[in-house]
């Protein structure tokens, strides 16, 4: 499994080779000018994003782009998340070390690569097939041993292995699922985009605490729609 922590290089590692070197300067310049600059400071966060491949995780044919802060498709009518976005998502569940996590929406396997390594375990639903077994293998192939990925129904979530420290969602449901809500541990975390397809979308901060669900809006954004399974 691939380990977070500062962003020297390990003696014991091979050097890198010059696609290597560039990639990593690439990476260490987004994390530097597009999520550190716009205020995300949580250290293990950007550790975290600064050693994620997030080329590994997208079609040879747009990585070249792969550390622009931007989406890029990853076919089927999905994309893989802005860096900024990830990192900002990722803050704000302030992710602990013993924490499982349950993701829905696993895309190319990027978000969930990132939360890796800041808990103990990473659950991740994606309804897409073909997205599912790919990022799955991605993940496989480069280490990432404590992220399991399954195809299903992301609204009905992963209810055998609840109850969650914290909950992402990165697809966009018109409201927030009730399921999701239930698989949640008493002070858990859940962070998710909520609005109706093609219309404005809020990004949302949810704390299940002991007088219920609190919510605050944190961040307009733009995802795909979350999709019911068949």
């Amino acid at each position: 499994m691939l380990t977070l922590g500062g962003c020297e290089p390990d003696p014991q590692q091979p050097p890198l080779s010059v696609e290597e070197a560039t990639l990593a300067a690439a990476r260490a310049r987004l994390v530097r000018e597009q999520i550190t600059a716009r205020g995300i400071s949580d250290a293990r966060v950007l550790g975290a994003m600064a050693k994620v491949p997030r080329h590994e995780f997208v079609p040879a044919a747009v990585r070249a782009r792969a550390y622009e802060d931007g989406p890029l498709p990853i076919g089927h009518g999905q994309t893989i998340s802005q860096p900024y976005v990830v990192a900002f998502m990722t803050a704000a569940l302030e992710p602990k070390p013993g924490d499982r996590i349950l993701e829905i929406g696993t895309g190319s396997g990027y978000q969930a690569a990132v939360l890796s390594g800041l808990v103990a375990e990473v659950l991740s639903i994606e309804l897409v097939e073909p997205l599912a077994r790919r990022a799955k293998a991605d993940l496989k192939r480069l280490g990432f041993a404590n992220v399991k990925v399954r195809c299903g129904d992301g609204y009905l979530g992963w209810p055998e292995a609840a109850p969650f420290d914290a909950i992402i969602v990165t697809c966009a449901p018109e409201q927030v699922p009730l399921a999701l809500v239930a698989q949640l541990k008493p002070g858990g975390r859940m962070i998710l985009p909520v609005g109706s397809r093609g219309g404005p979308q809020e990004l949302y901060l949810l704390r299940k605490g002991p007088a219920g669900l609190e919510q605050q809006a944190v961040l307009p954004v733009r995802f795909v729609p979350m999709v019911k399974g068949r």
